[in-house]
């Protein structure tokens, strides 16, 4: 009984923060303080649900039964649990930094800027305690309708690039995922998550093959080629937006969804069966290395970490096209060690568009010295996404290595190797050029900022420290990954 009252304020939480701050639009100091009232207490709903999924318990609720055999339920499971974690995590740091950004630079719109945000993580969260197909695709275009009017904050100057990101997501998630989901329904009688899949036995040969396309195609969240322009076109948005996007929710919920579907809908056994299920590891490592290659050519610093977004994705896909128990461990700790250290990159990105008003990577020579702490953040988040200990993103890249050489998968296993070299390429000149080149002749009015707002600079500090942590403390993301691979 606890439990299910703590999922079902796992999403009350987030509606009530969004009336709230409705409410109080008129008074930005109330605006905001509700904003982070709201999302810390979130915070606490969902980090109360951790030990009992740690000890075993999948705590469910049903919100609603629709027909027979299709309601709106919700049960915490591992993988859930660190999606929603982490999403429940940022939100806060998320919101200190927007206060900081919206501030800064002079926003307009920014109650329903937080708003939406609001109603972005109350869609988060029904995507990772979704405990049906149903569910899942519910919340899942929620979080795109809700996220549809951050994109296009800025106004006329932004609605091309919306039209594109709402477009590519509709298509794929109606066009392609819904089927998929009817057709599992009409092959199973069942679209209820469960260990091992519910499509063993039901479908197989080609079929499976195709229905594996329409799944992982139709979950556009997760930005393989060619279905990835969403995302770089989204980059127009507001800094704390584009964290939101490539950290917190979006691109998080579109991984997530294809651990979910390739364990717990197709399960490993029987996608191992499929024919040419080859497919999903060639499409991702082709997104991979392309994805990365294109960041090596962008001199816009956004442009640059959308890209490496877009790659880096395809790392949690690749590791479930690997098809092994411990690939799912290393896709499952990679969401987590690209949530952190992306978003430390994006706020860094934003912490100076708003001290030095600089967008290019190619203006950034030797401003480590002027904006220590945000750079000092950036070198982290980066190194983190290179797979350089001492971060996080080391482990989860560690784990993809292994799983692809345990399962001789030499192809993933070198695609893994190349882009890591890929990724030191587009990030450490950017550091190289912060802190040992000199600045460029200027005006003396273009040198004479510091470091961002305190907002900002403590949020990055904080999501560039939990980096560092979760590589020396790694117990709790592990159990959780663990679970999801057996």
């Amino acid at each position: 009984m606890v439990t299910a009252t703590l999922i079902l304020l796992s999403l009350l939480v987030p509606l009530l923060t969004a009336l709230g701050i409705a409410l109080a639009g008129r008074w930005p100091n109330m605006r905001e303080g509700v904003t982070l009232t709201g999302a810390l207490l979130l915070a606490l709903v969902v980090y109360s649900l951790l030990p009992p999924v740690l000890a075993g318990e999948r705590p469910e609720f049903t919100l609603l039964d629709m027909m027979p055999g299709i309601s709106l339920a919700f049960r915490v499971e591992p993988l859930g649990m660190m999606f929603a974690g982490v999403a429940a995590f940022l939100w806060p740091v998320n919101s200190l930094y927007s206060i900081g950004y919206m501030r800064g630079n002079q926003e307009q719109h920014q109650t329903r800027f937080y708003i939406c945000f609001a109603i972005a993580l109350f869609a988060a969260m029904g995507v990772a305690f979704a405990a049906n197909l149903v569910t899942l695709f519910v919340f899942y275009e929620i979080l795109t309708l809700s996220t549809y009017p951050l994109v296009t904050h800025k106004g006329k100057s932004s609605l091309k690039a919306g039209r594109v990101y709402l477009g590519i997501l509709l298509f794929t998630s109606i066009g392609l995922l819904l089927p998929a989901i009817i057709w599992t329904w009409q092959a199973t009688g069942t679209i209820t998550f469960t260990p091992g899949g519910i499509l063993g036995g039901k479908v197989s040969g080609v079929a499976l093959t195709a229905l594996s396309v329409l799944y992982f195609y139709g979950i556009g969240k997760a930005a393989l080629m060619p279905i990835h322009r969403w995302l770089p076109a989204a980059m127009v948005a507001p800094t704390p937006v584009s964290a939101l996007l490539h950290a917190v929710a979006v691109v998080k919920a579109g991984v997530f969804t294809v651990i979910k579907v390739a364990v717990y809908v197709f399960g490993l056994e029987t996608l191992q069966s499929a024919p040419g299920i080859e497919w999903l590891l060639y499409v991702a490592g082709f997104t991979i290395l392309v994805a990365s290659t294109i960041a090596l050519y962008q001199d816009n610093l956004k442009r640059r970490l959308a890209y490496s977004t877009v790659s880096q994705l395809s790392y949690v896909v690749l590791g479930a096209a690997i098809l092994a128990p411990i690939s799912i461990v290393g896709a499952t700790l990679h969401i987590v060690a690209h949530a952190f250290g992306k978003i430390t990159l994006f706020f860094a990105a934003g912490s100076i568009y708003t001290a030095a008003h600089k967008t290019e990577i190619s203006q950034l020579n030797g401003i480590g010295y002027r904006m220590p702490w945000t750079m000092g953040a950036f070198t982290i988040g980066a190194l983190s996404m290179i797979g350089v200990p001492p971060a996080v993103g080391f482990i989860s890249k560690w784990y993809l290595l292994m799983g692809a050489f345990e399962a001789h998968q030499y192809l993933a296993f070198g695609i893994i190797i190349v882009s890591t070299l890929l990724n030191a390429a587009y990030f450490m000149p950017i550091i190289y050029a912060a802190f040992f080149r000199p600045e460029a002749p200027g005006k003396p009015d273009d040198y004479g900022h510091g470091e961002a707002p305190w907002p900002i600079v403590v949020a990055l500090c904080i999501t560039a420290g939990m980096t560092l942590v979760l590589f020396l403390f790694p117990e709790i993301p592990y159990q959780l990954a663990i679970q999801v691979g057996r």
